[in-house]
């Protein structure tokens, strides 16, 4: 006679056999829910995973809970540079305060420190600025404003920035006096993470936010950006001439003739000379002849202006004549003619 157990085996055993036949096709992942980032998981999250098994048994379903696994993410250390300005900076030389603007985007998956390091001597171009400061956009508002975006200082305030998040970093630079125009030169910034840099997959134990490890990422951990300055060298050239009509319709300069000066600004190189002024006293023995001041462009015909100080660009003072000429580009002319009877 056959045992009922033999028929149909206790629901403890068939349970073990349950789990062992049925474990291995019912395993399904669980995992936390987390945001989606360019940069993956956050660097310091508990990926915790947990597994159940199902069976039917003579007593009704059961479920099998397994232990749960938990794993800590890396912190992935990654950056990208790149610059900002628009085009060359143009400069002159000896200038100061050249402004080159940069954004450090932090491509890694948790918060990291940078350190920022400038290279004015690369070789390939035609001189070396002088680097001044590095300065850090305190307001984040991507501009340059003097008194308010802080200078950094390595080691003291080194930024800090988020995964996927960036800052903008401004290098200024001083032009040597012995660039030429036209000349051109290159500076380079790097962003390099202070938690480590080198081959992709170096790794860094127990010194990732939140606890793991810090790994370099594809990038190296650092990042590099260049900038270039450009020499523009704008130079005047001032030519005075003078012609002379005299009472006979001569060109004799006996008294009552009348004196014509001309004078003529010449800027040359590249660039543009800015708030030019032209002026010339009157000379003595003679007296300005009132409204016969003017100005002529490059491009256009001789414009006369008032002796008054108003909104035109000629002026008489009594002693001297003057021109506001204002930005002329390189090669460009103004002329300005007066004239003055001799006595």
């Amino acid at each position: 006679m056959t045992s009922i157990s033999e028929v149909h085996p206790a629901p403890d055993r068939a349970i073990r056999r349950g789990l062992m036949t049925r474990v291995i096709v019912a395993l399904l992942p669980l995992s936390l829910s987390v945001p989606a980032l360019a940069a993956g998981t956050l660097a310091g999250t508990d990926i915790q995973n947990t597994a159940t098994a199902t069976l039917d048994t003579a007593g009704g379903p059961v479920t099998i809970t397994s232990n749960t696994t938990s794993i800590k993410v890396d912190e992935l250390l990654d950056t990208v540079v790149i610059e900002t300005t628009t085009g060359d900076v143009l400069t002159s030389p000896g200038k100061s305060g050249n402004i080159h603007s940069f954004r450090v985007t932090n491509t890694g998956n948790g918060d990291e420190a940078f350190a920022l390091i400038v290279n004015t001597a690369n070789g390939g171009d035609d001189f070396d600025p002088t680097l001044q400061q590095i300065i850090i956009d305190s307001n984040d508002n991507g501009a340059y404003d003097a008194g308010v975006d802080v200078a950094y200082v390595t080691g003291a305030n080194d930024p800090v920035i988020a995964p996927d998040q960036s800052k903008t970093v401004f290098v200024m630079t001083t032009t040597p006096l012995g660039a030429a125009d036209g000349n051109r030169a290159v500076m380079r910034i790097t962003a390099a993470a202070l938690t480590g840099t080198g081959a992709p997959g170096t790794a860094f134990a127990g010194q990732g936010q939140g606890g793991g490890n810090a790994v370099v990422g594809a990038t190296g951990g650092d990042g590099s950006a260049n900038s270039f300055l450009a020499v523009q060298s704008a130079s005047l050239a001032l030519v005075k001439s003078a012609s002379i009509t005299d009472t006979s319709g001569g060109q004799r300069p006996t008294p009552g003739a009348v004196v014509t000066y001309q004078l003529v600004a010449t800027v040359s190189g590249t660039g543009t000379l800015n708030n030019l002024v032209i002026t010339d006293p009157i000379p003595s023995g003679t007296a300005y002849q009132a409204g016969s001041i003017s100005v002529q462009s490059s491009a256009g015909a001789a414009a006369p202006l008032t002796d008054a100080t108003d909104a035109d660009a000629g002026a008489f003072n009594g002693t001297r004549i003057s021109v506001t000429a204002g930005d002329v580009p390189a090669g460009e002319t103004r002329t300005v003619t007066f004239k003055v009877v001799i006595q």
